[in-house]
């Protein structure tokens, strides 16, 4: 799309929700506790600010303040505040921290407004199947001309989705300078577009789109399973053909069941 002449500020919205699942197998009550303290410290709420302020680098955002914290008994979330353009110090709130964390997370002020990044985990396990399963809600929304789908490759490399839900929609309207409103400053078919080919040839996908109100849904499920990826504290090799089979089958199920929203 050719690039708009605004009259005033770019007054879009654009709202990226990245929803991955990662499923694995735990057998006995420790190797499930050892699995959600492997979870919690992959992911604790540092390593989750790490890849966040990448995505605020990657779409061209401006960092204003840090919200942080780790939960008992596990679970994290972190909170940026952005801005499209940078501002000058004198205009910054005092009690902003522009990305440097002070040592007591719980004494950092949270802020929300329409420029922010979000992400909140959720670690759990079936209670006697053996499945394990971590959950990831991430949300970018920007305003004005930067776009959070400039970081959906990015998502994809930080994280191990074996099912993944993706939700974009384009709020509000701007003007060009003849007055005439504008609900969409870039053009969208599908989220599909911004992933690279070699991310979408991993899964299957399926699309639901609203183009006439700019919502776009995408979600997807690994073609692949090698049992090795998906167990913890085992190896395939020690596993009967048997046991391979029912593993495989309940990672299956667990997998399709998330990604078609129905218990079988």
């Amino acid at each position: 799309m050719e690039k708009l002449k605004l009259y005033g500020f770019n007054n879009l919205t654009k709202t990226l929700s990245f929803n991955i699942y990662d499923v694995c197998y735990a057998v006995s009550p420790e190797d499930k506790e050892k699995y959600i303290e492997y979870i919690d410290e992959q992911y604790n709420s540092t390593r989750l600010t790490e890849i966040l302020v990448e995505v605020t680098n990657i779409i061209g955002a401006n960092l204003l303040n840090i919200a942080k914290q780790d939960y008992e008994p596990q679970g994290a979330s972190v909170n940026l505040l952005i801005t499209e353009e940078p501002l000058p110090d004198i205009n910054v709130d005092a009690s902003c921290n522009k990305g440097d964390l002070i040592a007591n997370p719980r004494n950092v002020i949270g802020h929300l407004d329409k420029s922010h990044i979000s992400v909140h985990t959720y670690p759990e396990y079936h209670p006697d199947r053996g499945i394990m399963t971590f959950r990831v809600d991430i949300d970018v929304s920007t305003c004005g001309e930067i776009s959070p789908l400039k970081a959906l490759d990015f998502l994809f490399a930080s994280f191990d989705s074996d099912i993944v839900t993706c939700d974009y929609r384009i709020r509000g309207f701007t003007r060009d300078v003849d007055g005439t409103k504008h609900f969409k400053d870039h053009s969208i078919n599908s989220i599909q577009e911004y992933i690279s080919k070699e991310t979408m040839e991993m899964y299957n996908s399926i699309d639901v789109n609203v183009y006439q109100e700019n919502i776009f849904h995408t979600k997807m499920i690994l073609r692949d399973l090698i049992l090795d990826d998906y167990l913890f504290e085992l190896k395939e090799e020690d596993l009967t053909g048997r046991q391979r089979k029912e593993i495989i089958d309940k990672l299956t199920q667990e997998m399709h069941e998330i990604y078609y929203g129905r218990n079988y």
